[in-house]
């Protein structure tokens, strides 16, 4: 480049571009130009003419800004933007361009035109975004904090205006500031934190921030085309490592504030890039803070180690159960509370996070290599009154059972006092007592408990016959209404009593019937029978429940009026 028609004395090379230049335009206005010229000049043999030959490769703003310096000493009126004014404010700070050479110099007018760029955020993000070529000298100028004060100070003024919550459009910044290299994108996120924004808001940036760039979907993500000067325009494993442990330190600590789901994406991730042991026990503390938010196709994480063959990782997930376990332990008084007192209209965290894991235990029981220690390991986690029915745990011990035959009769009998034969629904038990799987013995105390169901129902219904037999004189007439609540305000009458005696003997019929199937296949078992009340008529075979022994007794309270 040359700016007039007289020959250049001066050739400043930047970068891969060169310049020939004059001298007295760029000393008159740079105090480093003016000493490396001095410095450098060399006089050509025959004649006064010097050459001046300078290498400027670390200028700030490379070429692009030297352009424009050049211009600026010539007194050809330059045009300053959002996307150069932080490059060009380091270079002509790297070249001295202060008011000693000159009222007016380039520093002064672009520090004039930044404090202009920081009062506006689309501007400040693009002058931001081109700090990241100019340092360390925009981080010596303060550019780069005082664009980040800028914004931080923006975006929690404007939150604070519409709110923090209610606001539509409280992730409006999310797409702008996704664009900055992690350590300035980081330093962004820990200054409007600073200023006091919801952590809602702060973990929603740094989804968006993940998502963008790591592969969350087993892809990395597209960059967008805005983003003209992206740390990671194509991500190496390395970079994808660093990036999601600096996002998961980033996270806010409040349980609740990140979704469940995206913390196990990110976990899934982290297993993928190898990221460090504390990345990935961070992550699973967090899981298990808040584990009653998942759902089964949440922790059905695929096994990564080449050391365990299960296809599922069973032990992250212990590991997880067991972070739970140390976070509800706390509450756990209050926990009983709610599982004795609360009803059934809300779960407590406890028995959503067992009722999850039982249906887990369901899905990878059938996995051949999955160890018996760690599946009654995992089973085990929970107390008895974590779970109000055993019929989901009983549903996996039928599983394993069935996927590994090989099982000795101690370990099965093992396996099955991970349930509560009292706690099975009418139709686990009707299945249970058919269960060929099962050792003997927990067949004969799935009969014998729902035997003792039955016992207790009938003689609950003795004990209200008794009850109306006493209140009679209260009765009218012929009238066959007792004056006794049977729920919420509803009057029993005998025929209700006998149609509910009725359905009891059926269930006993029913009883019958299981056992009979049982003798034909398991042989006879009338040792067990006489041990648990149970008659057996040897000539026909068949067997009578105690329970129908008192119709006669039933049927006499009842004609009693």
């Amino acid at each position: 480049m040359c700016a007039t028609g007289l020959p250049s004395d001066v050739c400043i090379v930047v970068g891969e571009t060169s310049f020939h230049l004059h001298k007295f335009p760029l000393l008159s206005r740079s105090g480093l130009l003016e000493k490396l010229i001095q410095r450098n000049s060399v006089t050509l043999k025959g004649d006064e003419e010097t050459k001046c030959v300078l290498s400027l490769h670390d200028l700030p703003g490379g070429s692009k800004s030297f352009l424009l310096i050049a211009k600026f000493c010539y007194g050809v009126k330059i045009e300053i933007t959002a996307t150069d004014v932080a490059g060009l404010r380091c270079a002509a700070e790297y070249l001295q361009m202060n008011e000693n050479y000159g009222e007016g110099n380039l520093i002064s007018q672009t520090e004039t035109f930044l404090n202009v760029v920081l009062k506006n955020w689309v501007d400040t993000v693009k002058a931001l975004e081109t700090c990241q070529t100019a340092i360390p000298l925009a981080e010596e100028l303060h550019i780069i904090s005082r664009c980040i004060n800028s914004l931080a100070t923006n975006v929690c003024s404007e939150l604070t205006v519409h709110g923090p919550t209610h606001s539509p459009g409280h992730d409006w910044w999310y797409d702008d500031v996704a664009i900055l290299e992690l350590p300035i994108f980081k330093r962004l996120i820990l200054a409007v934190g600073s200023k006091g924004m919801a952590p809602e808001r702060i973990a929603g940036s740094l989804m968006y921030y993940a998502k963008r760039y790591l592969p969350l979907n087993g892809r990395q993500s597209r960059i967008s085309q805005r983003n003209l000067v992206s740390a990671f325009p194509v991500i190496s494993d390395d970079n994808q490592r660093a990036l999601i442990e600096e996002i998961i330190e980033l996270l806010p600590n409040q349980k609740g504030v990140t979704p469940t789901k995206f913390l196990i994406r990110l976990l899934r991730t982290a297993m993928i890039l190898h990221a460090s042991p504390s990345c990935r026990e961070n992550l699973e503390g967090r899981i298990g803070a808040q584990l009653d938010q998942a759902v089964l196709e949440d922790i059905l994480i695929p096994n990564t180690s080449y050391l365990v063959e299960t296809l599922y990782d069973v032990e992250c997930v212990q590991r997880i159960v067991d972070h739970f376990m140390l976070v509800d332990r706390e509450d756990d008084d209050f926990t009983v509370e709610g599982q004795l007192v609360g009803g059934s209209d809300s779960l407590s965290p406890m028995t959503m996070v067992a009722n999850l894991l039982d249906n887990y235990l369901a899905e990878v029981a059938s996995d051949v290599n999955l160890k018996l220690e760690k599946f009654v390991s995992l089973a085990a986690a929970f107390p008895d009154y974590a779970r109000p029915i055993d019929d989901g745990i009983y549903r996996a011990i039928d599983i394993y059972l069935k996927a590994h035959p090989g099982l000795m009769d101690s370990e099965r009998e093992h396996l099955c006092r991970l349930m509560n034969c009292q706690k099975l629904s009418l139709e686990a038990t009707s299945h249970a007592a058919q269960n060929e799987s099962l050792p003997l013995r927990v067949i004969v105390q799935v009969l014998f408990f729902e035997q003792l169901r039955l016992r207790t129902s009938i003689a609950g219904w003795f004990f209200v016959s008794d009850n109306l037999e006493n209140s009679q004189h209260l009765g009218q007439g012929n009238d066959r209404t007792i004056p006794m609540s049977s729920g919420e305000g509803q009057i029993v009458t005998f025929d209700d009593m006998r149609g509910r005696v009725s359905k009891l003997e059926k269930e006993c019929e029913n009883m019958k019937q299981e056992i009979e199937k049982i003798v034909k296949s398991k042989g006879s078992w009338n040792s067990f029978y006489k041990r648990f009340g149970l008659k057996f008529k040897a000539k026909s075979g068949k067997l009578l429940c105690n329970g129908e022994a008192l119709r006669p007794s039933i049927e006499a309270v009842l004609s009693r009026k």
